[in-house]
């Protein structure tokens, strides 16, 4: 098992380098003039020359690499270039933000689909199709039409939820859950739908097998056989789907954040593409690079706890 998880981050580590690399060159690729947006279009050729010196742009694109990786190496990922805040205090201020939403659709997306996945299965019939259709609504209707949908219903009519702004939970836990409640059901919809459906695919073949027919026959229960054996066989491809989710859900975050004013990293990465804030965006490629590395290990440590044939492979 240590060998795996030592395997499993090393192979991380690479995959994080390589995107990284990518990154930076693309980003110098499509940079333009960036000391002229940071100085304003009445700057002078003199200061632009300087702040071009300052920023390291003067040098070789290679040189310039060497020395971003050396300082990121030891934890320095440097300051923004247009506001000079250090990029690992806007990534610690931001950060929480993104992973509490992520986080919370991420544990609707999981209960929501057990529900209607199993309800599915279970059931058959006019509830089966009534759960393919809502699933089906789910993947066709845009995410930013839910949220704005959302907004319009349960915060401006209803007033039941906060429409715009986030709370921090050690300010107000309840305040907090109000205004991440509505982006976080917004942002789950579309992954309702995925992995409610892989689940209930994943429980009409597991009932299929012969391993089911002879626990049936040995007299359990039918309630037991479903939840103790065929839903944690079934679980697995449902949970690696879930896990692939999880990584949208952070991509899908830029829109429900700018839609609820959240202030996360979804607003701090579009304004640091659009600004060519190379920093900025190296330490957001980074980040969640590292998050998904972790994350996937943690997935397929799970799936080994639920079936014993892939732990042993």
């Amino acid at each position: 098992m240590l060998r795996f998880v030592l395997r499993r981050l090393a192979s991380g580590v690479v995959l994080i380098v390589a995107i990284s690399v990518l990154t930076f060159f693309l980003l110098y690729a499509a940079g333009g003039d960036v000391a002229r947006r940071i100085l304003g279009p009445q700057a002078t050729a003199e200061s632009i020359q300087a702040k071009q010196h300052e920023l390291g742009l003067d040098q070789p694109i290679l040189v310039q690499f060497g020395h971003w990786l050396s300082n990121a190496l030891g934890g320095d990922f440097g300051a923004s270039w247009f506001d000079n805040l250090p990029v690992s205090q806007v990534m610690n201020s931001r950060l929480p933000v993104t992973l509490s939403l992520v986080f919370g659709a991420t544990l609707i997306t999981a209960v929501a689909s057990v529900l209607l996945g199993v309800l599915a299965a279970r059931r058959g019939g006019w509830v089966d199709r009534l759960v393919q259709f809502v699933s089906v609504l789910g993947f066709a209707v845009p995410g930013f039409l839910v949220a704005i949908g959302l907004v319009l219903v349960f915060a401006i009519k209803l007033g039941l939820a906060a429409p715009t702004g986030y709370t921090q939970f050690t300010d107000s836990p309840t305040g907090w859950l109000s205004s991440i409640l509505l982006p976080a059901i917004a942002l789950s919809i579309g992954s309702i739908a995925g992995v409610s459906q892989q689940l209930r695919g994943s429980i009409l073949d597991a009932q299929r097998q012969d391993w089911v027919r002879v626990l049936r026959s040995h007299g359990l229960p039918e309630s037991r056989v479903l939840y103790a054996h065929v839903l944690r066989n079934a679980a697995g491809p449902a949970l690696s789907v879930l896990g692939l989710q999880f990584v949208g859900l952070i991509g899908g975050a830029v829109i429900v954040e700018q839609i609820f004013a959240i202030p996360g990293l979804g607003q701090v990465a579009v304004t640091a593409t659009s600004h060519g804030d190379v920093p900025v965006v190296m330490g957001l490629v980074i980040v969640v690079g590292a998050i998904v590395v972790v994350l996937n290990l943690l997935v397929d440590l799970l799936l080994g706890w639920l079936n014993p044939k892939v732990r042993r492979a």
